[in-house]
């Protein structure tokens, strides 16, 4: 059957469409049946559309479009999040420390949350939230970062009703102090706070239970783990943190690190309990070898940790 198209513009959703001339059909939001009389909108990821009955008289037509359906011309936060997407999920990069920013948000109550954002990068992450229409409830991050500087002071600037968040034992300064157990809500979700120290003291895993989804700072890294040679690291209790809080959860969660260097973006647990070159071995081989890494001195260690101290809220000339 030749579909015909329409070339007439749409009314806000929700209300009565008329058609002038039926050349064309618009695409992706309504389907014509077989008999001219019946118009039905196309399914789109919210809603069950049933079909509605007009009356055709030569080249008119009128049409009633169900609410939910996508207006054309008019963007709805189903477009931003996939089909059958009901969260939004972006993985950031940072080419210079090679730091992941991770957004997560409710499309429907438009909430959001960014996980380590980069100082320098504040600008994108900012932009990002903006154009999505997003309100950055919570800046959190992982842990106390040596490597670079964190942005949630320059967004707390931008977004005043953004609130930062890190450990109560990181010794940092921040708006939300979170506890074993914590919760951070955002709309219909919530991320769970694990802490998962060895890296540093204060180190956490947020895990997002809803979608299957940990985000583990520098605990575990993909196929690698973060070093314990500073910054109050201890490689003993790096282990047990991993293999009792995110080794423990289900083996289908994914992982995102707080970094990667060669160009991975997820792993999971079933992988990184039988994968990882580091973690998968014994207590006593792991400890060995963290302690031969001879890794060199972290090249911005000296400027990001006494401003990661005050939520990256600092002089950066």
């Amino acid at each position: 059957m030749v579909l015909p198209m329409v070339k007439s513009s749409v009314l806000r959703s929700g209300s009565f469409l008329r058609v002038s001339t039926l050349s064309h059909i618009v695409a992706r939001s309504v389907s014509v049946l077989s008999r001219s009389t019946n118009l039905l909108c196309w399914k789109c990821t919210k809603s069950k559309f049933e079909p509605q009955r007009s009356f055709c008289s030569s080249r008119t037509v009128l049409l009633r479009r169900n609410w939910n359906c996508v207006s054309i011309g008019t963007r709805k936060m189903s477009d931003f999040t996939g089909k059958d997407k009901d969260y939004i999920f972006r993985q950031l990069l940072d080419y210079k420390s090679f730091t992941y920013t991770y957004l997560l948000a409710d499309p429907v109550t438009k909430e959001a949350v960014l996980i380590d954002p980069v100082h320098e990068l504040v600008e994108r992450d900012v932009n990002l939230v903006k154009s999505l229409s997003l309100n950055l409830k919570f800046a959190i991050n992982t842990h106390v970062h040596a490597d670079h500087v964190t942005g949630t002071g320059e967004i707390k600037k931008r977004l005043p009703s953004c609130k930062s968040v890190i450990t109560d034992v990181s010794g940092a300064s921040a708006d939300v102090k979170t506890e074993e157990g914590s919760k951070l809500d955002f709309g219909n979700f919530s991320l769970e706070v694990l802490k998962t120290p060895g890296h540093t003291n204060g180190c956490c895993t947020y895990v997002w239970h809803e979608k299957g989804m940990a985000f583990t700072g520098d605990a575990v890294l993909i196929r690698g783990c973060g070093r314990t040679d500073f910054q109050e690291g201890d490689a003993a209790t790096l282990y047990d943190s991993v293999h009792t809080k995110i080794f423990s959860l289900p083996s289908n969660f994914l992982l995102y690190p707080a970094h990667d260097y060669s160009g991975q973006t997820v792993t999971t647990v079933a992988e990184e309990k039988t994968l990882n070159p580091r973690l998968s071995k014994s207590k006593e081989a792991f400890i060995k070898i963290m302690a031969d890494l001879n890794l060199p001195y972290p090249k911005q260690i000296d400027r990001a940790l006494p401003a990661n101290l005050l939520c990256g809220v600092f002089d950066t000339k």
